[in-house]
């Protein structure tokens, strides 16, 4: 067991916490079939919370944790320089246009295989890696700009303004207070200002860009808790504290949620508390054994995976789009895979997650034999 008082300027805790959520979206977003997911692996119909909600505003709240340990590298003490920002604005623009790559992906693959030619006027142009990306870089510059102080109060502005916001501006024919999908002001904001470019051009887009602003929030709490982990001994009692306070956002979300329904979504300003909360609960338990304990091998299958993330994500994308928009015969290779390799032994339910562990499995194997040579792609 470690007894140093100093924290260390790497977590290898975060790497694996990156892990577990990585690990989790592959094997949420990679059932055999989406009519036999288990509830808890698939996402609330519209209010609630399932573990599967958890996993995007983990990958938010993990950026904001690396964010002080990132930054001390190149920024002593958050001073704002030419340099720093080029450097944000770099990853957020890659990290952006990664998201777009992978909209086009899904158009290429029509146009190659099917022959049907791309249709850019619905190009979606917000995604999962365009919400990180914004949220990044909004983040990022409010932290090397604001106190502590003032960034407290702006995540509070922020959360608190967004629930007025969504409660009492009313929406053109649907009016105040309207939290449904098709009558929220979030999803009017979308139409408004992306038009067509929303996902599946429905009524509003669930990365959309209002909802993007309590997102950012989500990344500041990340960074206030990586912040204060730099100051504190690698001790139990660390780990006991981040138990408290992510009880304490568990709670205060919960709350908040009579009066503005968790929802991921909305990203609403309770669901932002809330997920913050089992975020902190999830790295405490990861803090206490890798780096109070020091058992380390126990979390390297999901180091592995944290390590490479971005890659993982890009290329788990584009993989499933190929299965999905070629076909073996008259179904798609994806489907096909289902019903002839995992369904006859393994039931519609079971042979769906069996297919899901078995895509985990084989992005680990390959990101494995990247870990043994040192591969890893950073931006």
């Amino acid at each position: 067991m470690k007894n140093s008082s100093t924290p260390s300027t790497r977590l290898a805790s975060l790497d694996v916490f990156r892990g577990i959520a990585i690990a989790s979206m592959i094997l949420v977003n990679n059932p055999g079939n989406w009519d036999y997911v288990y509830p808890p692996l698939d996402h609330a119909k519209w209010n609630g919370c399932t573990p599967t909600d958890l996993v995007f505003p983990f990958f938010l709240f993990i950026v904001g944790v690396a964010m002080p340990f990132s930054f001390a590298k190149y920024t002593p003490e958050n001073r704002p320089t030419a340099t720093v920002y080029q450097r944000i604005f770099r990853r957020g623009l890659i990290l952006f246009a990664l998201g777009l790559f992978l909209a086009l992906v899904s158009l290429t693959l029509d146009w190659l295989i099917k022959g049907i030619p791309p249709d850019f006027s619905t190009l979606r142009i917000m995604g999962v890696l365009q919400r990180i990306s914004l949220a990044y870089v909004l983040a990022s510059l409010a932290v090397l700009n604001l106190s502590r102080r003032w960034l407290w109060i702006l995540a509070a502005v922020i959360l608190i303004g967004y629930w007025l916001a969504m409660q009492y501006i009313p929406v053109p024919g649907f009016g105040t207070g309207n939290l449904t999908p098709e009558g929220n002001l979030s999803g009017y904001i979308d139409r408004i200002i992306l038009g067509k470019h929303i996902y599946r051009g429905g009524s509003f887009d669930p990365e959309g860009l209002f909802s993007t602003l309590p997102a950012v929030v989500t990344v500041f709490l990340g960074y206030f808790t990586g912040d204060w982990l730099r100051t504190q001994p690698i001790k139990s009692r660390t780990s006991v504290n981040l138990v408290i306070f992510g009880l304490i956002a568990l709670v205060i979300g919960l709350l908040w949620g009579f009066l503005f329904p968790i929802n991921k979504q909305l990203w609403t300003s309770s669901y932002v508390v809330f997920t913050a909360g089992w975020a902190l609960l999830t790295l405490a338990l990861c803090y206490e054994l890798i780096e109070v304990r020091n058992l380390k091998n126990w979390g390297l299958p999901l180091e592995v995976m944290g390590l490479n993330a971005i890659f993982l994500f890009v290329g788990s994308g584009i993989l499933t789009r190929i299965l999905l928009k070629t076909n073996i015969g008259s179904s798609t290779t994806y489907n096909w895979i289902y019903d002839h390799l995992f369904r006859p032994w393994a039931g519609t339910f079971n042979g769906s997650l069996a297919f899901a562990i078995v895509m985990v499995l084989l992005w680990w194997t390959i990101l494995y034999g990247m870990y043994r040579r040192r591969w890893f792609f950073k931006i």
